[in-house]
């Protein structure tokens, strides 16, 4: 059920860095301002009708697109982020330099390579989103070090005790009850309306932290 997800999920996320870079630079740069990655909990799912209140109150309409797909996310350990796992992870700078994660998502084995690189995400206000192959994984005094390798280069992340770190596995429309916590990489149509071929529903109490 993976297959069909999109680079943004890998996260995503959620849509379209893999596809990006196969596009000419303006419609590039069209596909990322029409991106709009939705977090929040569900109202309503009505065949493909979906209505999420977003983080700011908001009651957005989402319009499923044909063959939409869900996914769920359970919960990983840092035991898990070991040499050749294919991680997604969300990162602000560290005034001392480097990267620090602000969660952690450990892909399943089929989708290792999924929307490999790094470039801006939206979690918080200047923060990236790195999805790399492991290098290697180093204890820390106040959590680990990681080292992640993408298109020939390396990026050294800080992940502190306590970032939520995910996978992804399986999930049925039936787990878009109201009140499911979801991410969802929607893209505007041509009239301003959103449209998700996606949807990652947080089970067993995992929130998606993407």
């Amino acid at each position: 059920m993976f297959r069909r997800l999109s680079p943004a999920l890998a996260l995503a996320t959620v849509l379209g860095a893999g596809m990006a870079s196969l596009l000419p630079a303006a419609q590039a740069a069209d596909q990322a301002a029409d991106k709009a990655n939705v977090r929040g909990k569900v109202v309503t799912l009505a065949g493909n009708a979906l209505v999420v209140a977003s983080r700011d109150g908001k009651k957005l309409n989402i319009t499923l697109a044909e063959g939409w797909k869900v996914a769920g996310v359970s919960r990983a350990s840092m035991a898990d982020i070991k040499p050749g796992a294919f991680v997604g992870i969300a990162s602000l700078p560290k005034a001392a330099g480097g990267d620090g994660a602000l969660e952690v998502l450990v892909f399943p084995p089929a989708m290792k390579g999924l929307g490999e690189g790094s470039y801006a995400w939206d979690l918080k206000p200047n923060s990236n989103m790195t999805n790399a192959t492991v290098a290697n994984a180093v204890k820390d005094v106040d959590g680990h070090s990681v080292t992640v390798s993408y298109h020939g280069k390396e990026k050294k992340i800080a992940i502190p005790d306590g970032t939520p770190i995910v996978t992804l596995g399986p999930a049925t429309p039936g787990d878009l009850k109201p009140g499911a916590v979801v991410f969802v990489p929607a893209m505007k149509d041509a009239r301003g309306g959103l449209v998700a071929q996606q949807v990652v529903v947080g089970t067993n109490g995992v929130v998606p932290p993407m």
